[in-house]
């Protein structure tokens, strides 16, 4: 058995009984038991003692073997198991498909290109030319841009964005788990938790969203905020442990988290924002003692968070002033939105569940958005922690009420009555909300509280075993844990979790760029537009040329007219449209003119007056004056 002095407020083991020993007879008993003797008569205890190698060596050894160091660890070598073999081919594909993870490649490689080149014009991408600030009009991934920066090359920001793709299940791992110990979580719990909401098998669907699968950030941030004010669901606020440090620490993750993009972060913000009126009302109800280093870190942490979180807003708010086509709709919102079915509903690239739900999917509308199942091994452990649980009574109403919450705004206009007593709430009112096409997204936070409600459950268990294990114990001056095997069958539904978490390995290899994209003169058009196009964008990481194609979150109406304007290229008429929108260069992919608005396109013959070259892939046409 194993020999624990912690308290319920670290989350490590149970409540100490209480006995009559004195405070120094209970501390002398558990070094005894420890097998930690006292120092002997006469030996040197001066604070040259001992050297300094040797402090900073027991230093190096304590951090090496701490909890946080091997939490971090095992985040890692996780996350490279379960996209394995995608770190193997690193620098030659990327998960999932060719759509959307070239394009946030391509985002990552323009922030290194504008910033090493001309950071006041990071706004105005080369894509959608002659669209301003297209660099909004998806989300920007501003969070990664130390690691953007070495995005020098196609190769590069492959390099990069894979890397990206795996911390960012690390970071969730990681992020959970801190927030789950924080709140009073033992290890187990914490852990199996931790992997139900890095590897929720919604998220398989989303393998192509690295802006998705940045969610991280949200339960850090929540973590050190919960940390820095003292705060834990089972020791509740307790003011000698505020470290404002940690609160300062918290506001700038969450900017961080908002940089990344606006689709999670206007929803962060607001739960932030609630939040801080539910502390609010607290303070002025209890008045907890609170540190003036504390009020201090809140307003500048808080001042530094809104100031950016305005500026971001800002810019994409010039946006949706300039581009009345990135607002969505109540009817294209609903076409994205999840059913009731949803939330037990796998997607296709579930290894476990996804072809044994492939009849269920048949009738969604866009089964990507629409497959929010969070995981049966957490449903179950939730569920048990409704009712028995290391939380209060009270928390698990709250912690099951928010959960409700939250499944009813992710349904959008598709919870009852459209959504009128939930989501079309804030579609209405809260500012930004109208541009979030997919509310299914919300489902993180649902999936988030459920692994509180999972923890506590194994954290009861946990308490249960050691509980028992120290009343059989003669003498109960000793607090005792529960035997090494029993703890650690408590971390076998993380098998379960993990295995609802692994995907079909869809790994794609990029295809290599049919022309030297660097030589292509700009502004150019490619045909056919659409479906290409984000291959497009990533091939022209090599030079960045002015060109009207691109694939955002919204389609510009300029680029809209220069498409109708190309349907019947090369037509006079289509040549002189295209001349007078200012396009110098029209590049025409044969390959991929079958099934698109230009099949048929005559490109064997050359119009008179206009140059023409031609090769095995692709022929250009030089339009000049």
């Amino acid at each position: 058995m194993a020999i624990t002095n912690t308290t319920p407020e670290s989350g490590d083991g149970p409540a100490s009984e209480s006995g009559t020993e004195t405070p120094d007879d209970a501390a002398r008993w558990q070094r005894f038991a420890a097998g930690h003797a006292a120092p002997a008569e006469g030996a040197p205890t001066g604070p040259g003692q001992p050297g300094r190698g040797a402090r900073l060596t027991a230093t190096v050894r304590r951090a090496a073997s701490s909890e946080w160091t091997i939490a971090a660890l095992f985040s890692i070598a996780l996350a490279l198991a379960m996209t394995w073999p995608l770190a193997r081919d690193i620098n030659q594909v990327i998960p999932h498909d060719l759509g959307d993870p070239l394009l946030q490649t391509y985002t990552l490689g323009w922030i290194s290109e504008s910033l090493r080149n001309d950071p006041s014009g990071i706004w105005g991408t080369n894509s959608f030319w002659p669209a301003p600030d297209s660099f909004l009009f998806t989300d920007t991934l501003l969070g990664y841009t130390p690691a953007a920066l070495f995005a020098t090359s196609p190769t590069s920001a492959l390099v990069v964005y894979n890397l990206l793709f795996i911390g960012t299940f690390a970071l969730a791992f990681l992020g959970a788990y801190a927030l789950l110990r924080q709140l009073g979580a033992r290890i187990a719990g914490s852990a199996v938790g931790a992997a139900a909401f890095a590897y929720a098998p919604w998220k398989l669907a989303h393998a192509g969203h690295l802006q998705v699968l940045s969610c991280g950030g949200i339960a850090l941030a929540l973590a050190m905020l919960a940390r820095g004010h003292g705060y834990s669901l089972r020791g509740g606020f307790k003011p000698e442990r505020q470290r404002p440090g940690w609160i300062l620490a918290g506001w700038l993750t969450a900017l961080w988290q908002f940089s990344i993009g606006a689709g999670l972060g206007i929803p962060f913000v607001y739960l932030l924002l609630g939040v801080g009126v539910v502390v609010g009302l607290h303070w002025l109800a209890k008045r907890p003692r609170l540190r003036w280093q504390t009020l201090a870190a809140n307003g500048i942490g808080g001042t530094v968070f809104s100031l950016g979180v305005l500026w971001i807003a800002d810019r994409h708010a010039v946006v949706a002033r300039a581009y009345p086509e990135a607002i969505r709709d109540v009817e294209y919102i609903s076409w994205f939105s999840p059913t009731w079915q949803s939330f037990v509903m796998a997607p296709e690239e579930s290894r476990l569940w996804g072809e044994a739900h492939a009849a269920a999917r048949v009738d969604l509308t866009w089964p990507p958005e629409q497959t929010l199942l969070v995981g049966f091994t957490l449903l179950a452990l939730a569920l048990v922690g409704l009712v028995w649980s290391v939380w209060s009574r009270w928390q698990r109403f709250w912690l099951a009420f928010g959960a409700a919450a939250c499944i009813a705004l992710a349904m959008g206009p598709n919870f009852l009555d459209d959504g009128a007593w939930a989501w079309r709430l804030l579609y209405d009112h809260a500012p930004g909300f109208d541009a979030i096409r997919t509310p299914g997204r919300l489902v993180i936070y649902a999936t988030l509280i459920l692994a509180i409600l999972a923890a506590g459950t194994l954290t009861r268990i946990a308490d249960a075993a050691d509980a028992i294990s120290h009343r059989a114990r003669v003498d109960k001056r000793l607090q005792v844990r529960a035997p090494r095997r029993v703890q650690a069958l408590l971390f076998l539904p993380i098998v379960l979790v993990l295995a609802e978490g692994m995907a079909v390995n869809r790994n794609q290899e990029p295809p290599q760029a049919p022309l030297d994209m660097a030589a292509v003169e700009g502004p150019a058009l490619f045909l056919p537009m659409g479906g290409g196009d984000t291959r497009l964008q990533y091939w022209s990481i090599d030079g960045f040329v002015d060109m009207a194609n691109g694939t955002a979150a919204f389609t510009p109406q300029a680029q809209t007219e220069i498409s109708a304007a190309s349907q019947s290229f090369p037509s006079e008429e289509s040549v002189d449209a295209l001349r007078e929108s200012g396009i110098e260069t029209v590049v025409v992919i044969p390959g991929w003119l079958p099934g698109s608005d230009w099949d048929g396109m005559d490109y064997e013959s050359d119009p008179i007056g206009m140059e023409v070259e031609r090769t095995d892939e692709v022929v250009i046409y030089h339009l000049g004056d």
